[in-house]
């Protein structure tokens, strides 16, 4: 079976790679094997590790990417980044490229495309960055199209492909100009019946699973979340209750973020998962406590054997980071269908071709 070899920056626990390594094309002409991987934390290397390439941890390079050695990475078909998103959320100071810390690393994805030329590549990053700085995704665009690649651009809402999370991002899809191939965005009809309830999502965890810890929680946030309802968050209580809401469990932030103590609604698809840390953005329960990260995991669709390294905060960290890996995978089979010649239910990209 043909294969294509992957090459990862900003790799992450690995939600790409997951996804990527159980996709293959319809009629199994091709499928993908991992070839190398980096990030710069020490726990997210190691979990990657320990669940893409256990037999070969000398292939994922631990680090910062302005010290990697790009040009004596291996040869690769195929490459996937998801490159830094801090300055480009909208949760945050969305300063584009002005965050000389974040903003422009996405290059060095650019310097993969120049000299491992890929046959493809797929690049990931917040909805936030359409309207990032000033044309900051235009130049990141052209960028792309220079190192010698036709672009399909779309804005996917997680969601709408079977996963129980609102998460919405782009994901660009470059092939390589002098091969014959066209990539459709796959078309997320199949999925319209898939439950996608948090209530489904997240039941039948089995005891063995690993990052199930529950996390003791204060005797008044407690109380808080019992006054909240599911789907609520805590403002939304207060407006509800009125002089009811007691004033020691008030929240006073000038910044009112929608996830500040906003509980999963049993019935609905979860809100993002993020990494965002402080500020009650944790991800509550119905039940009035805080998510396990084996919860979190199953709304970012890791398999329940995938094992995270790390204390709790670095492996809730990890999984708000990562592509769900479901998401992953049906991206990923599109290419291979693609390349196969095979034809898949597709819609049409909702930002454009750029070719």
């Amino acid at each position: 079976m043909p294969t294509f070899r992957l090459g990862e920056l900003f790799c992450g626990p690995g939600g790409i790679a997951c996804g990527a390594l159980n996709a293959k094309s319809a009629d199994d002409q091709f499928n993908i094997v991992h070839s190398w991987a980096n990030d710069y934390d020490f726990d997210t290397c190691q979990t990657y590790t320990k669940n893409i390439c256990p037999d070969s941890p000398e292939t994922v390079y631990c680090g910062d990417v302005r010290d990697l050695d790009i040009k004596s990475l291996k040869p690769i078909d195929a490459f996937c980044y998801g490159f830094p998103c801090n300055s480009f959320s909208n949760v945050g100071e969305h300063k584009g490229f002005e965050n000389k810390k974040f903003g422009q690393l996405y290059w060095y994805g650019i310097e993969v495309l120049k000299i491992h030329q890929p046959k493809w590549f797929v690049a990931e990053n917040v909805s936030g960055i359409r309207s990032a700085g000033s044309g900051d995704f235009e130049i990141i665009l052209n960028d792309m199209r220079e190192a010698g690649y036709k672009l399909t651009v779309h804005l996917y809402k997680a969601e709408q492909y079977g996963v129980p999370q609102t998460r919405h991002r782009v994901i660009i899809v470059g092939i390589r100009n002098d091969l014959d191939v066209d990539f459709k965005v796959p078309s997320p009809d199949i999925y319209s019946k898939t439950d996608i309830s948090s209530g489904t999502a997240l039941s039948n965890i089995p005891l063995e699973a690993t990052n199930n810890e529950v996390r003791t929680l204060s005797k008044k946030v407690i109380k808080r979340l019992s006054l909240i309802r599911p789907g609520e968050n805590v403002w939304q209580a207060e407006e509800r209750l009125g002089k009811d809401f007691p004033d020691d469990l008030k929240i006073h932030t000038k910044t009112k973020i929608s996830q500040i103590y906003r509980k999963l609604d049993p019935t609905k698809p979860a809100y993002t998962v993020t990494a965002a840390g402080g500020g009650g953005t944790f991800m509550y329960h119905w039940t009035n406590r805080e998510l396990t990260n084996r919860e979190r995991a199953r709304l970012q669709t890791f398999p329940d054997n995938y094992e995270f390294v790390g204390n709790y905060s670095s492996v809730r960290k990890q999984i708000g980071m990562a592509v769900p890996c479901k998401l992953s995978k049906i991206v990923l089979t599109a290419i291979l269908n693609s390349f196969a010649g095979i034809e898949y239910p597709s819609i049409s990209a909702n930002m454009g071709e750029y070719r």
